[in-house]
């Protein structure tokens, strides 16, 4: 309860900031050791930021993709993303791209599959495992981190092989099937592919790709939950390994917001994913993983989301400060931060 309350006075307080703002100030810094603005190529919008736990070393590696329609977002943006992944003792890399309107496809995907090489043949010197590098996107930053998974060339022309190099991938909300088209920018976005299929990351999936875990929520009005469950039908009738899960009442930007410690009691998506990275990279359990200064695996002790199920007014039934934070939270996501 005093959690609840505790949520309650920390909106109020903070609630002249923007969402996103809020949730960067509560990410974790403590264990956390931050390296920002790092070049992986030259040019404008061709930088990352590094989030690594505290004394790691041989850690795996997350290369996250944030999303923003191909036309927006900004890596600062996703710092309690980054933040949140290396608590759970993930070596994280969140690179900017360029975007619509100075480029259009395939440009975003081959700068993000530049930033993927660069943490490959540098994020040692970070604590991180260059052997163990998963790939992870939400929205349409998935839909890159997806065709850099199941697409061989992109990768390939960096001198990289995907099936070797990619320990696997991890999607939040992501359009992977998506045509037609039903609107002129992403005609214009897209058009220099010429067969819009090699847009789609469904076009490529296959039985032998790396292990992928794809999540969306069933309100999600913006990236229907569809694509979530073709992509990963197709990779499994192939006979790959495609783990889904389906939020029931999230939508599209909760789904990666609940990565902020104000948000998790309402999606376990965080713990969903480090459970399957650390599945992949460890073995079958986590318990096999190391742990630095800092380092929080659910694993260890009853995850705080699970207890919460239990209390009066979680499903809606009461009024409490649970559902007071609930309500609070659920619109203040809803008005701007996270990008599409």
């Amino acid at each position: 309860m005093a959690r609840a309350w505790l949520g309650v006075a920390m909106l109020t307080f903070l609630s002249a900031c923007s969402p996103v703002t809020v949730l960067n100030a509560l990410a974790p810094r403590q264990g956390v050791s931050e390296t920002r603005d790092v070049p992986y190529a030259a040019g404008e919008r061709h930088g990352l930021d590094i989030y690594a736990p505290a004394g790691a070393a041989d850690a795996p590696v997350v290369v996250f993709i944030y999303g923003g329609g191909w036309k927006d977002g900004d890596k600062a943006l996703y710092r309690f993303t980054g933040a949140a992944l290396a608590a759970r003792g993930f070596v994280t890399v969140v690179p900017d791209y360029r975007v619509f309107p100075a480029v259009r496809f395939p440009v975003f995907i081959q700068d993000a599959a530049a930033a993927v090489a660069w943490t490959r043949a540098n994020v040692a010197r970070y604590g991180g495992d260059p052997q163990r590098v998963f790939l992870m996107g939400h929205s349409a930053g998935a839909q890159i981190a997806a065709l850099l998974t199941l697409d061989r060339r992109w990768l390939g022309a960096e001198g990289m092989d995907a099936d070797r190099d990619i320990a696997g991938f991890a999607g939040l909300a992501g359009p992977y099937d998506f045509l037609p088209l039903h609107d002129p920018e992403l005609d214009d976005i897209f058009a220099p592919a010429g067969d819009l299929r090699l847009t789609q990351p469904i076009t490529f999936a296959r039985g032998d790709a790396p292990p992928v875990f794809l999540a969306a929520g069933t309100a999600d009005t913006t990236v229907l939950p569809r694509n979530t469950i073709n992509l990963a039908a197709a990779i499994r009738r192939d006979g790959g390994r495609a783990e889904e899960k389906l939020y029931p009442g999230i939508g599209h930007k909760l789904i990666l917001g609940s990565f902020s410690g104000l948000l998790r009691w309402r999606v376990p998506a965080l713990d969903d994913v480090t459970r399957f990275l650390d599945r992949v990279a460890f073995g079958a359990t986590a318990s096999a993983a190391p742990s630095w200064p800092g380092v929080f695996r659910p694993s260890a002790r009853q995850r705080w989301c699970e207890d919460r199920r239990d209390e009066p007014g979680h499903d809606g039934e009461a009024e409490t400060p649970a559902t007071t934070m609930r309500d609070a939270q659920h619109s203040a996501m809803t008005l701007q931060g996270i990008r599409p």
